[in-house]
């Protein structure tokens, strides 16, 4: 038996040796690299922080000292250590998250993997515990660098300070490669007198005696302490900034030195008030391949070779991304005030592309979405044109300024949401399910979702000439669907993708659902059913074709990967009724629920939105006589044998 099979919890490593736990930690990265291989996951963050948890885990007492993840992809070394161990299902349904999970162990809190939110999280939960007199359990949060380019950690900072008695660590997982830390036995020994009893006692009573002493005592008290604290920052980057939000600090210590890690949190456990920890990590740590990788050090990988870190499943081809990335660098060059702006997303959103042929034209915010939307504003205003590209998650996290700095302005930006709609392994917190409900709330907004990439080109083109409005792009992750002709365009931008002379049914589909669209209607069709099937290209506003068609069919089926809560469908159906058009409206999209990790199709099939399902409900309504047809469908059309032998 590995060291690792025998760790069922926390607990299990008080035991171990000094050399045990350089073991374990050998044993550990070895099994992410050969697991995460073959399943796919984020591996780079996780080799990185493999000693940091060992160390915190050997100090601090999970569950009871309640452990916080941000972003959460960081957690695969906390799961082995929790007693999960079997990965082979990882991010696949059925088998663990990507993220931390509260239904996978008592040992998961925050489950979001939105950046950012822990440290509000560890006020929250180190407030409680204080006000309920469990003064002796610890709350610790595990924040990569990246996360302290948010706004929200830096709102949840200047609401932490030291003079409680609250137990509350900060961990700042720090692969940022950027600093050059000051590691060894100058620094650690201003670590322990910094957090020493005598020192706090000192620092308080000095305070108490300076105040005492009125208006002149707390300006000198200010000088001295301002004066110690230039004296420590020569010795730690980070201590003055640190100090001056009245946040003790420790570090920088080396991330993947075990002793050094523990003793750390110890001063940081026994300290009895907010302390952050600085650990300076490697992403990656251990694997060459990972460590080579100029672009991100293996942060979030596919299947792979795991000696070489090759792929090992042949290239997708064309995807959403990379037709984004070349259309956006072709209109950059010939309009010179398209600008480009992301939070933290340069490659993932494809605008690396864009960088790399205009670098004075792009601007990466970090995870500051909010910043992002109003700072477009301001480009805005000021003549140019910005391209902000986001995860269609993520665009939540900002709507307030999407709706009150860009909409009510009337600025000209163009959002691109990448990965919109059900995304899969990620879980409930990336999905893309909620931006149509809602940003269809915004006022003159205009919103297109793409059926391929040929429209994908075509409508980032036209939302790229609307300087009156915000504009929106959504589109899926992975590869491109077939390119999908229209019949005819209408005069409004409305293609029919599949018209009929029995005017039975029409289908609006909502971008990448136009496949499954059609789909149905030739299964209806075989029913002696007719469907015409349109794409708005533009879904918001409601164009009038859609009214126009509506008002000649029997029923209207919108399908959409959104929810179908205030989802397209929703709309339609209102702007139907406005115009007093009586045809029935079936609203097809996602459930307004929590949408667990599994693969699109999976989640797809769930809902209801395969070309299956959906046909047969349609005929379902037709034999129910709810819906009258042109044609009368028959029993025998609609037998068992007959139904399968017409799926295709």
């Amino acid at each position: 038996m590995t060291l690792l099979e025998s760790i069922a919890g926390p607990r299990d490593l008080d035991a171990l040796s000094h050399a045990q736990l350089e073991q374990l930690a050998e044993e550990i990265r070895q099994f992410l690299i050969a697991e995460v291989s073959q399943t796919g996951g984020h591996l780079g963050p996780n080799l990185g922080v493999v000693e940091l948890t060992l160390a915190l885990h050997r100090t601090f007492d999970s569950p009871r000292d309640a452990v916080i993840f941000d972003t959460g992809h960081q957690s695969y070394v906390h799961k082995l250590l929790t007693g999960r161990h079997d990965f082979r299902r990882l991010r696949q349904r059925g088998g663990l998250a990507g993220y931390p999970q509260r239904s996978e162990s008592e040992h998961d809190i925050v489950e979001s993997s939105h950046a950012s939110s822990s440290l509000s999280w560890a006020d929250g939960i180190s407030r409680a515990f204080e006000l309920t007199g469990q003064h002796d359990r610890c709350v610790v949060a595990v924040v990569g660098d990246g996360a302290l380019t948010g706004g929200m950690t830096w709102e949840a900072l200047n609401n932490i300070s030291d003079d409680n008695t609250r137990r509350l660590v900060i961990v700042v997982n720090d692969n940022g490669r950027s600093y050059a830390p000051t590691i060894g036995g100058m620094a650690r020994y201003l670590n322990s007198i910094r957090t020493g009893r005598t020192y706090r006692s000192l620092y308080r009573s000095s305070e108490a005696a300076f105040n005492r002493m009125g208006r002149p005592g707390r300006a000198v008290y200010r000088g001295v302490r301002g004066g110690i604290h230039g004296f420590l920052s020569r010795f730690t980057n980070n201590a003055a900034l640190y100090s001056n939000l009245d946040i003790k600090y420790i570090g920088p210590i080396d991330g993947h030195d075990i002793d050094a890690m523990r003793e750390a949190f110890e001063q940081a456990r026994d300290y009895a008030a907010p302390v952050i920890v600085h650990a300076i990590t490697e992403k990656g740590r251990g694997y060459a391949p990972a460590r080579h990788d100029e672009a991100d050090q293996f942060h979030a990988v596919g299947k792979i070779d795991p000696v070489t870190g090759r792929p090992t499943a042949a290239d997708a081809g064309e995807t959403w991304t990379s037709v984004f990335a070349e259309s956006l660098v072709t209109h950059g060059s010939q309009n010179e005030k398209i600008v480009a702006i992301t939070a933290a997303m340069l490659r993932p959103t494809g605008l690396h592309r864009f960088a790399e042929k205009f670098p004075h034209r792009v601007h990466d915010v970090g995870i500051a979405e909010q910043h992002a939307v109003t700072s477009a504003a301001g480009l805005a205003y000021g003549g140019l044109h910005p391209v902000v590209a986001l995860y269609a998650t993520f665009v939540n996290r900002a709507f307030d300024q999407v709706l009150m700095d860009v909409a009510l302005h009337r600025c000209g930006v163009t959002f691109v949401l990448d990965r919109s709609g059900v995304t899969g392994p990620d879980g409930p917190s990336h999905h893309g399910i909620w931006d149509l409900s809602i940003l269809q709330a915004v006022p003159h907004i205009r919103i297109a979702a793409p059926r391929d990439a040929e429209r994908l080109r075509e409508e980032l083109g036209e939302a790229l000439s609307i300087d009156d409005a915000p504009t929106v792009i959504r589109f899926p992750k992975g590869p491109t669907t077939e390119e999908l002709p229209a019949e005819q365009r209408r005069a409004d931008g409305v293609d029919v993708l599949r018209s009929s002379s029995e005017n039975d049914v029409l289908i609006v589909a909502v971008g990448s659902m136009a496949a499954t669209a059609l789909d149905v209607a030739s299964r209806l069709e075989a029913q002696g059913i007719g469907a015409t099937v349109i794409d708005p290209r533009w879904v918001v506003p409601v164009a009038d074709s859609i009214v126009d068609l509506a008002r000649d069919h029997r029923l209207v089926i919108t399908i959409e990967d959104g929810i179908r809560v205030g989802g397209i469908g929703t709309r339609i159906r209102q702007v139907l009724r406005g115009a007093g058009v009586d045809t029935a409206v079936d609203e097809l999209g996602v459930p307004d629920e929590f949408i667990p990790h599994a693969s699109r199709e999976q989640i797809l099939e769930d809902a209801g939105l395969t070309a299956r399902q959906i046909a047969r409900d349609v005929v379902a309504q037709v034999l129910g006589s709810r819906i009258p047809v042109a044609r009368p469908v028959s029993e025998a059309s609609l037998s068992p044998e007959k139904t399968t032998e017409n799926r295709g």
